[in-house]
């Protein structure tokens, strides 16, 4: 099937490791041009040299999304590079761990502008050219705990949700301009993020990380966790012309693991 995204420019944030670089990877071998956006300079630059590697277009840039006041110059030093952006793929990194009674307002100020408004700014800075050229693609990877809440990810729960509303809303304002706007919701994809969570139940649990692992292959109802290459297959296919009547909606790849309906 042909995506039809030969040439088009993605911009992928968070795409150092993990569902980050998968979806680099899936886009860039589709024909995209793809920017790889990390605040590991060094992470972004073994995803870009991957996608090189695999025949596709792709540079690393170092962003640190928490400064939201660089947004126009990083947005600007992509368009040098590739040209303008006609996807914009947002994944923010996943705060600590922890319940959100009790959680200092700084905290929640500092998080709010890394994971939420940056997406914003990010997504206002390239959406004029989107709308001007009647073809762009906002995505939106967030987490299942915007529709059925994990235990002990409270500030992920209540930021990411925020995402889902602004989508939903994004998408009903430009989708007569060509412009669809979409959420990604990941279950158990095997990565890094994925581990660290695990270890961290092992430890509070006081159980071995296996049985935890054991235990989330048994909720899912494939039995396993997700590659993250089929994450990122899902969001290239979003991304693509095959996909121009989706817009406003949450897809799951998740293997069935979330529960809610």
């Amino acid at each position: 099937m042909d995506l039809g995204l030969n040439n088009k420019v993605a911009l992928v944030l968070g795409a150092g490791g993990g569902l980050g670089s998968a979806i680099a990877l899936s886009l860039g071998a589709e024909g995209a041009k793809v920017a790889v956006a990390d605040i590991d300079e060094n992470a972004a630059k073994v995803t870009a040299d991957a996608v090189n590697a695999a025949g596709g277009t792709a540079f690393a840039i170092s962003w640190d999304l928490a400064d939201v006041d660089s947004v126009d110059a990083k947005v600007s030093a992509v368009e040098a590079e590739l040209g303008s952006v006609d996807v914009f793929v947002a994944i923010t990194g996943g705060p600590p761990p922890g319940g959100v009674a009790g959680v200092s307002s700084d905290t929640w100020r500092k998080f709010f502008d890394s994971m939420v408004v940056s997406v914003f700014a990010i997504t206002d800075r390239v959406l004029p050219g989107m709308r001007e050229r009647k073809w762009g693609r906002i995505i939106t990877s967030t987490s299942s705990g915007v529709v059925a809440p994990i235990p002990n990810l409270g500030l992920s729960n209540a930021l990411r949700a925020t995402l889902l509303g602004w989508s939903k809303t994004l998408a009903a304002e430009v989708g007569r301009d060509g412009v669809t706007a979409n959420i990604v919701l990941p279950g158990r994809v095997a990565t890094k993020r994925i581990t660290f969570l695990d270890e961290k139940k092992a430890e509070r649990e006081g159980r071995p990380v296996e049985d935890v692992k054991a235990e989330s292959n048994k909720a899912i109802p494939l039995g396993r966790y997700g590659d993250p290459k089929e994450y990122g297959d899902t969001v290239a296919f979003l991304a693509s012309e095959r996909a121009s009547y989706i817009t406003g909606s949450v897809i799951r790849v998740d293997g069935g693991y979330i529960p809610s309906i």
